[in-house]
């Protein structure tokens, strides 16, 4: 059984930086020769939107909101996915959740909907204060 557990959430000024991690206890990258693994948001009164997705082979795609300023990365070696958000803005207030899947047809298409993902975790919060 696969459990996804996101952390380093927390309160930061605009322009502030966090690290968040994302540990998918079960999900063993090593094992997989495909598969995604992404971060996602929600701010309260908005949809879910997708922040970042990356691949088993380093590929990665943004949301543009986010692009230059947030870098998704993982550690093969514990299965630890990575959220580096800098420059960070009040409109970046929100939920973050972590999702994975063995699958990973399109990580554009993925980018999309949370749902998709087979493993999702229950989230942690950022909240940006300007």
């Amino acid at each position: 059984q696969v459990q996804v557990v996101e952390s380093g959430g927390g309160s930061v000024q605009a322009g502030g930086s966090l690290r968040l991690s994302c540990s998918a206890y079960g999900f063993t990258y090593a094992i997989y020769s495909i598969y995604c693994m992404g971060w996602f948001r929600q701010a309260p009164g908005n949809e879910r939107e997708g922040v970042a997705v990356i691949d088993r082979d380093g590929s990665t795609e943004y949301a543009n909101s986010v692009k230059g300023r947030f870098t998704i990365s993982q550690e093969n070696a514990n299965s630890t996915l990575y959220l580096q958000m800098n420059s960070l803005k009040p409109e970046d207030t929100a939920m973050y959740y972590c999702a994975a899947d063995s699958r990973c047809p399109n990580i554009a298409t993925m980018l999309k909907d949370f749902l998709d993902f087979a493993y999702r975790g229950q989230g942690t919060q950022v909240t940006v204060s300007s």
